[in-house]
């Protein structure tokens, strides 16, 4: 990876599993490791389930890790801290939820959703400087200040979408985990979340770890985009290699399924088809997790764990395909097949 650029955060080896009952556990995220740069937005995608959101919200510690490590700016999040370290850390991460309505307090006026972190973390003297500053984020976000007198259930969706990002960056933090932010808007206001969610990035050199399934608006706001499947990581890569040359057969369907605007390219174009049903995470396959879907699948699939390994510079991916040892085996094998 890019070693020019400075680390914000180091996730290494994360798990996250949920107890079922007395001998299941659910393995939403069952270990996966990556980085992402200060000043970068990093996308993660994924089918539904995947895991993409409990892995966002075990980096911020809103569920607390099985196993593994979150090292922002150096310290790792899950160590056992002080409620003091934990407020730090509270202040410096924040997050932007996927359903903006369900995430607003109704009882609340929008003036004190968006003032509550400042009050928690003493950010602000009085009740003047208090009511300025949530006007200056309320005008920063595309509102006005008549809107901090009302309640979340007068705004749209979009407007909704608007305070719930008020609410994150009333505290000056440096790393918003994004949950699937658009997914719940009408398409014409998606563009705008995004644009204004790039504006603040430009003006305050926010980090953004942006959670999404729709491809092609993550290619527009990624820099690097990481790829989930069943709790594993299966590549990460800059979003231009990604699009241009996706290695893992997982990546390869997604982005087969994003429509293309040119109708005689979508009607010509080869269509990667993945059969089946995503396997449970309580039972998850042996081996590789994607091999009872993946039409490449080779019989070292079902028996080893791919190797999570950089192929070229910055472009990482866990597919026994690009493991020269294997992948002679297989070659070798089709050979064989073929006399």
């Amino acid at each position: 990876m890019n070693n020019n650029k400075e680390k914000l955060l180091e996730i290494k080896n994360l798990k996250k599993h949920f107890k079922m009952d007395r001998n299941n556990y659910l393995k939403a995220v069952d270990d996966i490791s990556f980085d992402i740069y200060k000043g970068e937005t990093f996308g993660l995608v994924g089918e539904s389930g995947c895991g993409k959101s409990t892995a966002g919200r075990t980096i911020l510690r809103l569920y607390e890790a099985t196993e593994g490590a979150v090292n922002f700016q150096g310290e790792n999040v899950h160590a056992k801290k002080s409620k003091k370290d934990l407020k730090k850390f509270n202040r410096s991460m924040q997050m932007i939820f996927q359903d903006p309505y369900a995430s607003l307090n109704p009882r609340m006026t929008v003036k004190d959703i968006i003032a509550e972190g400042m009050d928690i973390h003493g950010l602000v003297n009085n009740k003047k400087e208090r009511t300025a500053r949530v006007n200056e984020l309320l005008e920063t976000v595309g509102l006005n200040a008549d809107h901090g007198n009302r309640y979340p259930h007068e705004f749209s969706g979009g407007q909704r979408q608007r305070i719930g990002i008020a609410r994150a960056l009333a505290v000056n933090p440096d790393f918003i985990v994004a949950d699937e932010p658009i997914s719940a808007l009408d398409v014409s206001i998606q563009a705008q979340v995004v644009n204004l969610l790039k504006k603040l990035q430009r003006e305050r050199g926010l980090t953004y770890l942006f959670i999404a399934h729709d491809l092609s608006m993550v290619k527009h706001i990624s820099d690097r985009v990481g790829v989930m499947y069943l709790g594993n990581m299966a590549e990460v890569a800059t979003s231009d290699d990604l699009y241009a040359e996706p290695l893992h057969p997982y990546t390869q369907a997604l982005l087969s399924a994003i429509p293309i605007s040119d109708p005689e390219v979508e009607r010509t174009r080869e269509r990667i088809i993945v059969e089946g049903d995503v396997p449970s995470p309580i039972n998850p396959p042996s081996g590789c997790r994607f091999r009872t879907r993946c039409p490449m699948a080779m019989e070292i699939c079902s028996k080893v764990v791919p190797e999570w390994q950089e192929h070229s510079k910055d472009h990482w991916v866990a597919c026994h395909l690009y493991n020269d040892k294997y992948n002679e085996e297989n070659k070798a094998r089709q050979n064989l097949a073929k006399a």
